[in-house]
């Protein structure tokens, strides 16, 4: 369920203060070439993202949307809501021949716009995608001030545990003790768990490409291999040693599948 990074534990992430604002929407935007969307988790944002961010800027206008996790309304916080607000912002930005690339339940808004909003979107990366299973976080979140037990299950996400900080315990301990976010959080859980694309997938034509850690206990292998089965057009690709967050915890294997991939792939 969760896209959960070291990285957010800085108190400040460089990339904060390049986001622009346009039209109701906020983002980052940087580079010049053919389009590449990053979509995040519902734990994270630029920060996961980091070094997807510089590793592509160079050669690929990199863009990564800030979802509404916390903004919309009680009854459009769902993933469907997620897909027409990337759907939007895509026409927003009057943007072609895509590239989406996201991860857990940012890689089920791509799945969605893949399945109903596939206008300008020509290929797409999922990694930890939600969408068919996914373990989340056991059916239940934490009492407040119960840090041992958040801890428990952010180290979950990873392969290795070193990730779980006490800066990245104290962040997310601060997100679900916010009532606000806590409900919006376990609105988008139950979302992503009650919306099975499972009978939508065989429908998706563009190419795939599927990269997961071998030690995903969140969304767990055979939900790749379920995945891989089910979309037509579709490549599977695995991580050693590594758990739901690849381009975290494994950033130079992780980008250089997504240019392999990427050079064989774009038209």
């Amino acid at each position: 369920m969760a896209c959960l990074s070291g990285r957010q534990a800085r108190t400040f992430c460089p990339m904060e203060d390049q986001i622009k604002s346009e039209s109701g929407f906020r983002y980052l935007e940087t580079g010049e070439g053919p389009v590449l969307l990053l979509l995040h988790g519902l734990f994270g944002a630029l920060s996961n993202f980091e070094e997807v961010i510089n590793g592509f800027s160079g050669k690929y206008k990199v863009i990564v949307p800030l979802l509404p996790l916390y903004e919309l309304p009680l009854k459009n916080t769902n993933v469907n809501n997620l897909a027409i607000f990337v759907r939007d912002f895509i026409k927003m930005m009057g943007l072609k021949d895509v590239t989406t690339l996201g991860n857990s339940l940012g890689g089920h808004v791509a799945l969605v716009c893949a399945v109903d909003y596939p206008e300008n979107i020509s290929r797409m990366i999922l990694t930890g995608s939600s969408g068919l299973y996914e373990n989340s976080f056991g059916g239940g979140y934490p009492r407040k001030g119960d840090k041992e037990y958040l801890r428990k299950k952010i180290e979950l996400t990873f392969y290795d545990p070193k990730h779980a900080t006490d800066a990245l315990v104290d962040e997310c301990h601060a997100v679900v003790n916010d009532r606000n976010k806590l409900i919006r959080i376990l609105y988008f859980a139950k979302s992503a768990i009650r919306h099975n694309l499972k009978d939508d997938l065989p429908g998706i034509q563009i190419p795939t490409c599927l990269i997961w850690g071998e030690n995903d206990a969140i969304t767990p292998p055979d939900v790749a291999e379920e995945f891989n089965s089910l979309i037509p057009n579709s490549e599977l690709k695995w991580i050693a040693k590594c758990g739901h967050a690849p381009m975290m915890e494994r950033p130079e294997e992780f980008n250089t599948l997504v240019r392999e991939w990427l050079d064989q792939n774009l038209s």
